[in-house]
């Protein structure tokens, strides 16, 4: 590409990294998007070859540098040349782990819905034991 810099969405969108330009323009507004470890919060923001990204997609953070700009969104293989991944690779163990939100309550399988007995229980100690 001739230009030396592209808008911070319109490159993540290129990227593959994004499905659409307008939810890159929201991910980047919301300031969770850092350029060389400075916030960015506006999507006309420019970027170029060398920069350091580093931004959280998919319930997982992601620090890449950029390589190259796009001249369109092209397939996955066009995509992956335009950046380096300097994030460690997670160890597999062979089948991916699947994570449980913050709060959430292991329940012995076939156990089945909660009496209010247990919802009780679960709320005092949740709480503290108060009330």
């Amino acid at each position: 590409m001739s230009e030396e810099a592209q808008r911070i969405d319109k490159w993540l969108w290129s990227a593959r990294f994004i499905k659409s330009r307008s939810r890159a323009s929201q991910l980047v507004n919301s300031g969770k998007v850092r350029r060389n470890s400075e916030r960015i919060s506006k999507p006309g923001a420019k970027v170029k070859p060398g920069d350091v990204l580093t931004f959280a997609v998919h319930d997982a953070v992601r620090v890449i540098r950029i390589i190259e700009l796009a001249a369109r969104r092209g397939p996955y293989s066009e995509a992956i040349t335009l950046y380096e991944d300097l994030a460690p690779p997670e160890p597999r163990d062979g089948k991916a782990e699947r994570r449980e939100p913050a709060g959430f309550e292991q329940r012995p399988r076939g156990a089945g819905r909660p009496t209010k007995k247990d919802r009780r229980v679960t709320q005092s100690l949740k709480s503290g034991g108060e009330g």
